[in-house]
């Protein structure tokens, strides 16, 4: 079985910074170095958003609501992804959400496409 654990989430004001983690456990932990990982944010009433993904190789991405403000960092050692995020806005209030897909045959999918998710962890920035 397998198992994504986020923390760190929490309520700020504008301007603020929150930094989430997410641990996997079970078999990923056997190869977590080649997983694709991802934070991935739904706000009440809107679609999930994918805001960051770091692969394998280390290779990030953002979405450019969050670039400049928000980073994403792994740490293989300790089978963990972070999501560092600065000057925090109203519009960032969500659940976020990690996700994973091993990148053993070099996916490159859409968020859609992780198959291991973890239960999320509610960030919310008031005014």
């Amino acid at each position: 079985q397998v198992q994504l654990v986020e923390s760190g989430g929490g309520s700020v004001q504008a301007g603020g910074s929150l930094k989430l983690s997410c641990v996997g456990s079970g078999y990923i932990t056997r190869s977590y170095r080649n997983y694709c990982l991802g934070w991935i944010r739904q706000a009440p009433g809107k679609e999930r958003e994918e805001v960051a993904r770091i692969n394998s190789d280390g290779a990030t991405k953002y979405a450019d609501s969050v670039k400049g403000r928000f980073t994403i960092s792994r740490d293989n050692t300790r089978n963990t992804v972070y999501l560092q995020m600065s000057d925090l806005k109203p519009e960032d209030t969500a659940m976020y959400y990690c996700a994973a897909r091993s990148q053993d045959n070099l996916w490159t999918g859409p968020f859609a496409e992780y198959d291991v998710w973890g239960q999320g962890t509610q960030v919310t920035v008031s005014s």
